[in-house]
């Protein structure tokens, strides 16, 4: 990283979110940012408007607003577009995923219904057990990402956007690894675009279309996506800033809390048992084997990273862990997430801890979609590119280069975000020294 506070281009102009899958999560997002402009709700969860961090030392140190910190877009700025595989507007779109009441959405109804979708880009391979109508058609993945970029550019055009950011909030790909010849240089992947590989998922073909505009792209599902080199290299050659994957909200959220907690008093762990039910699209999309594996492989990481087995073996070494998701359609946005921590102390005696998070998945990602968005925007604006490793406090599965271990420790994430927000600011890191604290 090179910029600094001078460095930092002002955010004048309307902001685009660019939204691929409007769906439970981004219909949420979209009406809470509404609600909010008209003063009908507070924006909790969201760190962008409602955090605070501590500047100066001693007398002199204060807790200040980080919006007010550190020059962001806000929410009167944002315009919001999207692709979806069925046709309903917004409105229908938030009525028919039932996450927020019509107390609610009813008051911005006319807004909502102006947002329509464009026709989504869609392979069935990748998402088994969804079969929507509302889809482009085009001889090759090419001819589809040419047409996404028009999207994006007809959507610049009629709201007269400034800036742009594309925010995946679409259904969860099957597991796929990095294929060499394809995925690994860009000059790969479009010929492979051209030839219509079948490794060339939906969700690559709309980070490929907005990074290729120099639109920054965050990945909120554990596809694989924008974490092959081919998209590194795109991200370093037009400058855009990207980062990922799979939002952290629910259970994998308790984990990156209770994880640190039992490492840091040197409490032993045996076995953690995780399962999950949910109803809505998601969980629909999960019940497909492939499907799910994408979303184990993104859980099942967390806890090695921050236990450290191979530092720790007398606590940690041959701990077992158990992640499952049962799509259950009665519990509809409305997600349990159940887990039973088998762990033990002085003198190897037994304990367990048993959690049980009753959460509203969408209530928890939308201010992550807002956060990401308004944070992308400004590494933009700042002239980074890249992945930005600072916000990995959103993902469950931080994206990392092959020679670096991702962190999961939360607390460890919100000290290297608020750090960067001060590095930004010319503002010195905090460490928690008793020094910079009180001198």
């Amino acid at each position: 990283m090179t910029s600094k506070k001078s460095d930092i281009k002002s955010p004048e102009g309307k902001l685009g979110i660019l939204i691929p899958g409007l769906g439970a999560v981004s219909t949420t997002f979209i009406s809470g940012v509404l609600l909010i402009r008209k003063g009908m709700h507070k924006p909790i969860g969201s760190l962008t408007q409602m955090g605070k961090l501590r500047t100066g030392k001693g007398i002199d140190a204060k807790d200040v607003n980080i919006k007010d910190f550190i020059p962001l877009a806000t929410l009167e700025d944002l315009e919001f577009g999207g692709w979806d595989l069925f046709e309903d507007n917004v409105y229908e779109s938030a009525k028919n995923a039932a996450v927020l009441s019509r107390e609610d959405i009813d008051p911005i109804k006319e807004e909502l219904e102006k947002i329509k979708p464009w026709k989504a880009v869609f392979n069935r391979r990748f998402v088994k057990n969804l079969d929507g109508k509302w889809v482009k058609e085009a001889p090759t993945h090419w001819d589809l990402a040419e047409m996404v970029k028009q999207d994006i550019l007809n959507f610049q055009k009629e709201k007269n956007l400034a800036r742009m950011v594309m925010v995946w909030c679409g259904s969860t790909e099957i597991h796929q690894v990095m294929e060499p010849g394809v995925h690994d240089t860009i000059a790969n992947f479009e010929k492979a675009l051209k030839e219509n590989h079948p490794a060339i998922a939906p969700s690559m073909i709309y980070c490929y279309a907005a990074m290729s505009l120099g639109i920054p792209y965050a990945n909120g599902a554990p596809n694989l996506c924008n974490d092959i080199p081919a998209f590194w290299e795109l991200a370093e050659k037009n400058q855009v800033p990207m980062c990922g994957k799979d939002f952290k909200t629910g259970q994998t959220f308790m984990k990156t809390l209770l994880a640190p907690g039992l490492k840091a008093r040197m409490l032993g762990m045996q076995g953690w048992y995780s399962t999950n039910i949910l109803g809505n699209r998601d969980g629909e999309v999960l019940d497909d084997p492939d499907s799910f594996k994408s979303k184990e492989v993104s859980k099942l990481s967390v806890l090695h990273q921050i236990l450290e087995p191979e530092v720790y073996p007398d606590l940690y070494g041959d701990f077992y862990h158990k992640v499952t998701i049962n799509y259950y359609p009665p519990r509809g946005d409305n997600k349990e997430g159940w887990d039973n921590i088998d762990i033990f102390g002085w003198l190897g005696y037994p304990m367990q801890i048993k959690v049980n998070f009753l959460c509203r998945d969408s209530i928890l990602a939308a201010p992550f979609v807002l956060d990401l968005a308004i944070f992308l925007d400004l590494a933009k604006r700042a002239s980074l590119s890249g992945n930005q490793e600072w916000l990995a406090f959103y993902w469950k599965s931080p994206m990392h280069t092959p020679d670096e271990e991702p962190e999961h420790d939360i607390f460890v994430q919100l000290m290297r975000l608020k750090n960067t927000l001060r590095w930004f600011m010319d503002e010195p890191p905090v460490t928690y020294l008793g020094s910079e604290t009180y001198n």
